[in-house]
């Protein structure tokens, strides 16, 4: 379910890549901005849906994923907050090669595409610093890639974890700040539920992370980048 939020908090002022709109196109923005509460596991877009807005996560997590065979997920990339998503469809004017869903409770703010592509003509500042955002998901793109095709279950999973890290950081008791279920590393790892609860059971009884219910704690972070670096 999602309900709208008639009072949207300033976007410049939660990603700098809005800063650079002229006053007359931040007030263009929040006239036309939506803001969307999606409960946790709801669908934000489907693959195959055509786009109709840009999006920018404020709140909570998103992971964008492609449904597999027997409708196992493969995850993509997780967003944080004030991500960009869903932007390269709507400036290509392709369907959405991929999904997206809440991964949590979360807040999303959309704005229509025609506004959006608006501001990409209209404000050459602006247009960089979007190509700017599609470069380094590519390069993201290119090195998750490498890692799914080419390196063993142990690398894959150690990268996964990684990237949690570098993507969340931890909460106050030292764990990943996302606790994501055994399916969902799974998912992020492009290995079966077991082999990821077989693998991480691996990593805890080697001292490189502890695991406490869903809370998983890196507590080696050298060796798990030395495991992702052999592959």
């Amino acid at each position: 379910m999602k309900e709208p939020n008639t009072q949207p908090v300033n976007m410049w002022d939660m990603n700098p890549i809005w800063d650079v709109l002229t006053p007359e196109e931040k007030e263009l923005l929040t006239a036309q901005v939506e803001v969307v509460e999606y409960k946790k596991n709801d669908i934000i877009h489907h693959e195959g849906d055509t786009p109709t807005h840009m999006m920018m996560l404020a709140r909570g997590k998103v992971r964008i994923y492609k449904e597999g065979i027997s409708q196992r997920q493969q995850i993509i990339r997780l967003l944080k907050p004030y991500d960009l998503f869903a932007y390269r469809a709507a400036i290509a004017g392709d369907e959405y090669n991929s999904c997206a869903g809440a991964f949590e409770d979360c807040v999303v703010y959309k704005l229509n595409r025609e506004t959006f592509i608006r501001f990409m003509q209209s404000n050459n500042a602006f247009c960089y610093r979007i190509l700017v955002a599609l470069a380094r998901d590519l390069a993201v793109s290119q090195v998750q890639t490498v890692s799914l095709t080419q390196k063993h279950i142990r690398g894959r999973l150690a990268d996964s974890l990684l990237s949690l890290k570098e993507k969340y950081g931890y909460d106050a008791d030292g764990a990943l700040a996302v606790n994501p279920s055994r399916e969902d590393m799974a998912n992020m790892s492009n290995m079966t539920t077991s082999n990821a609860i077989r693998t991480l059971s691996q990593f805890a009884q080697e001292g490189l992370i502890r695991l406490e219910g869903r809370f998983i704690y890196l507590l080696n972070e050298e060796e798990l980048h030395h495991i992702s670096r052999l592959g």
